[in-house]
């Protein structure tokens, strides 16, 4: 069975997730040069450069997931739900960053992410129904961002 790969969908997948990050990072840095570090963190709080890293990742798995359901279309589904779905975790996604770091508020970031969290969930459950590998590829960012929960919720508890 031969795999035909639309490349210019692919990376435009691609593109949009790592765009979205691109943008969070406009809120994120400025504090983490300034307001970040000066939190009280729990223990089990990553070393700063592993962000990063971790994100260009998941962006990249989720313009994959995200490719795989725009490839999925048919005349008989458009994938609406699914789509529409994506587009409000990523929406969320970048709301956490602007909640957390751009006002400076774990509190406000602690319910940004508990809706990320939520609509990553509903997105792996609608993706699944399309696409197994699909809802696999957002496997890694859910698990990231229950640990990020995690974290959050302990920031704010800290401080």
């Amino acid at each position: 069975m031969r795999i035909v790969v639309n490349w210019i969908r692919l990376l435009v997948a691609v593109f949009i997730c790592e765009l979205v990050g691109n943008v969070g990072s406009l809120f994120t840095l400025p504090a983490l040069a300034s307001w970040y570090p000066s939190l009280i963190k729990p223990s089990f709080n990553p070393p700063a450069w592993l962000f990063g890293p971790v994100w260009l990742a998941l962006y990249l798995l989720m313009g994959v997931s995200l490719y795989l359901i725009w490839s999925a279309r048919t005349r008989a589904s458009n994938h609406s739900a699914e789509l529409l779905a994506f587009g409000v975790q990523l929406a969320l996604n970048l709301l956490w960053s602007f909640l957390f770091f751009g006002l400076r508020s774990p509190l406000y970031g602690l319910v940004g992410i508990a809706l990320l969290w939520a609509s990553i969930l509903a997105t792996i459950i609608l993706f699944a129904k399309v696409s197994k590998p699909a809802a696999y590829l957002l496997s890694p960012y859910i698990l990231w961002v229950s640990f990020a929960l995690v974290l959050n919720y302990s920031i704010w508890a800290l401080n």
